[in-house]
């Protein structure tokens, strides 16, 4: 949406909206949940969120990089490939992070 301002009463509409939905899901687990246990099947399947949720948010800038417009790039495959070996190898989310980036900045220094 290129050139459109958004202003007045729909931005405040859409903050307050997103502010709700928000604090909505927030107090679905700590208000309502609280203090109780939860069953087994449901904190299993809760400690599979962030590695369900992270690849889905680091996967677009990967294969579709708004840097390239959009076309895959072999330094950023390359990148996400040293960074899913060191992973493997280690089991170290912050090695495998920082391998990811060393590849990452040397592959762009040297193109």
């Amino acid at each position: 949406m290129t050139g459109t301002q958004y202003d007045g009463p729909l931005l405040w509409v859409v903050i307050f909206g997103l502010a709700l939905g928000s604090f909505g899901l927030r107090f679905l687990f700590l208000g309502v949940v609280g203090n109780r246990p939860m069953p087994e099947w449901v904190l299993r399947h809760l400690r599979y969120t962030a590695v369900a949720v992270l690849p889905g948010l680091v996967a677009p800038m990967v294969v579709w990089p708004a840097a390239t417009g959009g076309e895959p790039e072999p330094v950023r495959l390359t990148a996400i490939l040293a960074t899913l070996v060191t992973g493997l190898v280690t089991k170290n989310m912050t090695l495998s992070i920082i391998a990811g980036a060393v590849v990452l900045g040397l592959g762009l220094a040297l193109t």
